[in-house]
This record gives C-alpha cells, structure tokens and sequence, in this order.
C-alpha cells in the first residue's frame, strides 16, 4: 500500500481514455484511400500506446527511418485530428475512480506524450477532465516521457512532492519516467500493452488490471 499520496498522475491514452478506434480507424483510412485492404481493429489496438509510429507500422510497415514517414505521419496527424473525439470514451471504471479521488482529498492529473494540439481538444470534450488540476502534454516540455520533466512540470504545477505523488500508466516508458522523478508507479495493465510487452519485467511498485483496483493500493478514506 502506498502511503501518504497527495496527488494521483495518470497517462491519458491506454490509461484513462481508450482512444484506439480513432487511432485506428486513422491510419487505416489511409490504406482505404491507397486502394489496400481493411485492416480489422484489433490489429491496430496492441500498437495504439506508440500513436503514429504504432499505428503507421501497422497499416504499412514503416518505420520513423523510413523516407516516406514523416510524409505519411502529417497525413495521419490530420486524419487523428478530424476524428480524435469521435470514438474516444473513458475505460470503464475511470469516472468512479476520479471520483473517489476526490472524495479522499487527492488531487489527479494527466500527463501524457501525447502534443497539446491533440490533448487539449480530447481533453476538453470529456466532463471528467474538468477537476484535473493538471495536464501536460507531450510538448508542455522540452522533454517527453520517458524524461522526467514532465512530471516534474506536473509536480511543480499541482505543488506536490514526489513522495506524495504517484503515476499510473500503461507503458513501460510511463515507469521508467515515474522512477526518474522520484515518485511511485503503478502499471495499468488494462491498456494498451504491445505485443512484446512484460509489465512483470517492468521497473513499477504496483500492478493494476482494471481502474479501480488503485484504490486498493491507497490508504483508506
């Protein structure tokens, strides 16, 4: 159990919001408009925590080395755009587990690496978000995840300590940031794991297979 936590941060794709159809569906209208195949949903979803390079190696197997990458990143950006809120809901539990954050008395936040062009208009169409007391985006800093200064950003914004604070995500770079920034860290196991993904390997303190499980892993109300 963790004990003496003022203020909860959580990844937003694949940890509080599950956003994988319109990732999805955004890179596979560029294989429809290329005149390939369909790809089902459940190919992209594994691949949805890496956003474009995820969803981009699925749908044509590029890499970021690739020479036509960034041209096929700009298109996907702007087809994510046009749909980002379209399909996008919170996972289930999410909106109880927010509230009863609160009713502690804890503070919650959003730090994602996901750029503010696109956090700031998910964010902002979800009731839910409105009692963050931060969010921070993948270019809030100089540095994305798994830097620490995001959360540190985060940390100076809420004016929390990192022995007060704990991170919750989905992703193994989500913890490895956490650990840098000197506060605890539960992986949501739940999200978006790829297919090579070991959260038992991972450097977190916890493991959680659904939302509200965290509350177990907190001091009692």
């Amino acid at each position: 159990m963790f004990r003496d936590i003022r203020c909860v941060l959580f990844d937003l794709d694949g940890t509080l919001v599950d956003s994988a159809l319109d990732l999805g569906l955004a890179a596979d209208e560029m294989r429809v408009r290329r005149g390939l195949e369909s790809l089902p949903s459940e190919r992209y979803r594994s691949s949805a925590g890496s956003g474009a390079r995820g969803m981009l190696g699925v749908a044509f197997g590029v890499t970021p080395e690739h020479p036509d990458f960034a041209a096929l990143k700009q298109e996907f950006f702007a087809n994510y755009e046009r749909r980002l809120t379209q399909l996008t809901q919170p996972f289930a539990e999410v909106d109880q587990l927010l509230a009863k954050l609160q009713q502690r008395g804890l503070a919650w936040g959003v730090v994602t690496n996901k750029s503010r062009r696109f956090t700031a208009p998910l964010t902002a169409s979800m009731a839910l978000f409105a009692s963050a007391r931060t969010i921070v985006s993948g270019d809030t800093t100089p540095h994305a995840k798994p830097h620490p200064a995001p959360l540190q950003e985060a940390m100076r914004q809420v004016g929390v300590e990192p022995r007060h604070c704990l991170y919750v995500g989905d992703d193994e770079r989500d913890m490895l940031a956490g650990r840098a920034a000197r506060m605890a860290t539960v992986a949501a196991c739940y999200g978006y794991l790829g297919p090579d993904a070991d959260p038992a390997r991972w450097p977190a303190d916890a493991a959680i297979d659904s939302p509200l499980q965290l509350l177990n892993l907190l001091d009692p109300a």
